[in-house]
């Protein structure tokens, strides 16, 4: 999930790692920062031999323009 907040800070979030959240100030720092932040999520769930999610899909960003009417 990628959105932006109140205060326009870009936040992403990912359902399927409960606690893996990043943001950034731009879109594109956003969701640099949160591979980075689901690499560390996998790899500190395998140290604790903790099962790791897998999704049977992928996810894409979409950008949707809200109707100005």
């Amino acid at each position: 999930m990628l959105y932006q907040d109140e205060d326009g800070v870009w936040i992403a979030e990912v359902p399927s790692l409960p606690g893996c959240r990043s943001d950034g100030d731009t879109r594109d720092e956003a969701l640099s920062s949160i591979r980075e932040a689901i690499a560390h999520m996998i790899e500190f769930m395998r140290e604790r031999g903790e099962p790791v999610p897998t999704d049977p899909g992928t996810a894409e960003v979409a950008e949707i323009e809200a109707d100005a009417a």
